[in-house]
């Protein structure tokens, strides 16, 4: 009897230890397969999700400050007070101007989070916040400088033969500057003229154009007859326009010492009648009439010999230039440059006046040769310096290698571009 109780308490706790064990071994196998299933969830599950921002854009109206734009756009005055304080260091709000646009950024809940205000094509300022604070920093967008080929044809204008083209006028008024000394693109340009020129481009990741940098070489077919342009430097190391052969486009002269055309109302002449002083006298120069304030430019480089006040020729700049040439302009209402300064061609050294013995605003310009005036509407402009000849080799190398960049002769527009995409390499080194 004892023997029988001992084999059904054995098989009693026997069993009940299977029980347990397995109640262990179901427990265990259960924890694995989680912490299996649990490495096998993807990163973006399980790491804490950022805010979404929320994003939202105005065009800044005239006249209407950094600060109040912000308010207009609906946030607090002590948040707008630490966003305007927190830029002073690295933004002139001066530069914060109409037409422009500004973007915020907030969080799903409402809270600002970021700012960004577009201060040019090439630079932005972004506003980020730092727990209470925020940050501000001037930012530099993305770009790339290629170099690109450009074709087109006249039908009207140079300005709609390049817009045409697929560019903007500024490159027409680049194009038209190169050859100014030998066309006037306001009369030349005949229907079926045609340009080709290889320009750099300052350009945007999605392929936008940011600006233009140098136009390495540029041709002109002006009803037959061809210009062409090479940039290359000139003794002094500028920068400089040259023909094939290495003549300079530029001439020593401009054609007049106003900028915009004026009205001549004064001839040179050895015997003309002074409309003060009623008699017949020499007028060795040219008026210009032409309204109080109008900038005067000096026709050349040179320097200033003479600045100030002279009997009847009122405030009076000279200027003397290279090859015994001295210019002089009368009559200034205002004096911009000081004696011995140097000069460049185009400078403004004064504003068109009636100083001195004068009936009406007008310039009074006169050039000189070794001691004698000239009459200067009929007076051959002279070139300035070809290509040195120390430089010829060097000239000769970078000629060939623009001018094989220019898209062959009856390109269209589209070809060019294609050209551009596809053959031209990347923007050169400046020469």
């Amino acid at each position: 009897m004892e023997r029988k109780k001992l084999v059904v308490w054995g098989t009693v706790i026997l069993v009940a230890t299977l029980a347990i064990a397995g109640s262990y071994l179901t427990r265990f196998a259960f924890e694995r397969r989680i912490a299996r299933e649990a490495t096998s969830v993807p990163a973006q599950v399980i790491a804490p999700q950022a805010p979404s921002i929320l994003y939202s854009s105005s065009t800044i109206p005239r006249g209407i400050p950094f600060a109040t734009m912000l308010t207009h756009m609906g946030i607090d005055p002590l948040t707008t007070a630490r966003i305007v304080a927190s830029t002073r260091s690295v933004f002139n709000f001066r530069m914060f101007q109409a037409g422009n646009e500004l973007t915020i950024g907030r969080s799903v809940a409402g809270q600002l989070l970021q700012l960004r205000y577009q201060i040019d094509p090439e630079r932005f300022l972004s506003i980020v916040r730092r727990n209470a604070q925020f940050e501000a920093e001037v930012k530099t967008i993305p770009s790339t400088v290629e170099t690109d080929a450009v074709a087109g044809k006249i039908d009207g204008s140079l300005f709609d033969g390049v817009k045409k083209a697929g560019e903007t006028p500024e490159l027409a008024m680049r194009l038209a500057d190169i050859f100014s000394w030998d066309l006037d693109f306001y009369t030349d340009p005949r229907p079926g003229d045609t340009f080709r020129l290889v320009v750099e481009k300052k350009v945007l990741a999605d392929g936008k154009t940011l600006s233009y940098g140098k136009i390495l070489a540029a041709e002109y077919d002006n009803d037959g007859r061809i210009y062409r342009a090479v940039l290359f430097h000139d003794p002094s190391g500028a920068p400089a326009y040259y023909t094939p052969d290495g003549k300079s486009l530029k001439k020593a002269f401009l054609h007049s010492p106003l900028k915009f055309s004026a009205v001549i109302t004064s001839h040179f002449s050895y015997h003309r009648f002074h409309p003060i002083l009623k008699m017949y006298r020499p007028h060795l120069g040219t008026d210009y009439g032409a309204p109080m304030g109008t900038p005067v430019q000096s026709i050349g480089d040179g320097r200033v010999i003479f600045a100030g006040r002279k009997g009847e020729d009122g405030n009076l700049v000279k200027i003397q230039h290279i090859n015994g040439y001295d210019t002089y302009y009368m009559h200034l209402s205002r004096i911009l440059v000081h004696n011995g300064q140097r000069v460049v061609q185009g400078q403004r050294i004064g504003l068109v006046g009636m100083t001195g013995l004068a009936t009406g605003p007008h310039l009074d310009f006169r050039i000189e040769r070794h001691g004698q005036f000239m009459n200067f509407e009929r007076l051959p402009l002279p070139p300035s310096q070809p290509v040195a000849r120390r430089d010829r080799t060097e000239f000769e190398a970078v000629c060939d290698h623009e001018m094989s960049l220019l898209p062959p002769p009856g390109t269209s527009v589209a070809s060019a571009a294609s050209m551009a995409a596809g053959a031209l390499p990347s923007a050169s080194a400046p020469h």
